[in-house]
């Protein structure tokens, strides 16, 4: 058994590595329970934007919010890490990429890190398919909100502008018309 101060180095070196790793495995998994949460709330989101549920779809926007505060604070974890991963590994914390961290694991460790990398990934694809489809949902309903806006004879009857002042409301239309379905291209 070597003990001079290169096994020394090591064995500190060793130990680094086994914390390091236990750390961006718990990472991993605040980042999957944090994504898992979002998809639900987009889900759920999605629930009410379809049922044109306007109380729920404004209490889930809140959810939201709040849930992405918490990933800002995940994200600046992440970069902690990644300084450490990159000192560590002797390169830049941008250059650090998964397979590079597993070098610094035992295999079980690596093994997991992949996995849990693999789900994080999946679930952030599903969550941005799932927003961008209440994106589009939010923009047709607008649309529809508008066009019944529109459809509703409001000239001369008192309303608010966008300052909040009250004063008479007028809706310019095209060529004077009212198109219930415009075909035109």
């Amino acid at each position: 058994m070597t003990t001079g101060p290169d096994a020394l180095i090591a064995h500190e070196g060793s130990r680094a590595d086994r914390a390091l790793a236990a750390e961006v495995l718990g990472h991993l998994d605040a980042q999957i329970d944090s994504a898992r949460s979002l998809l639900e709330v987009v889900l759920e989101q999605g629930a009410a934007i379809r049922a044109r549920d306007v109380h729920t779809v404004v209490r889930m926007a809140g959810i939201l919010r709040g849930e992405m505060g918490r990933r800002q604070l995940l994200e600046e974890e992440r970069s902690r890490l990644l300084m450490r991963s990159g000192e560590r590994l002797g390169v830049a914390a941008e250059a650090v990429t998964l397979t590079r961290l597993c070098t610094l694991m035992d295999d079980t460790g690596a093994e997991r890190a992949s996995a849990r990398s693999a789900e994080l990934l999946g679930l952030l694809h599903e969550l941005q398919r799932v927003h961008s489809c209440n994106q589009a949902l939010m923009q047709i309903e607008l649309g529809f909100l508008d066009h019944l806006m529109g459809m509703l004879s409001l000239d001369g009857v008192n309303g608010y502008d966008t300052h909040g002042s009250s004063k008479s409301i007028t809706r310019s239309r095209p060529q004077g018309a009212l198109h219930v379905l415009d075909l035109r291209a």
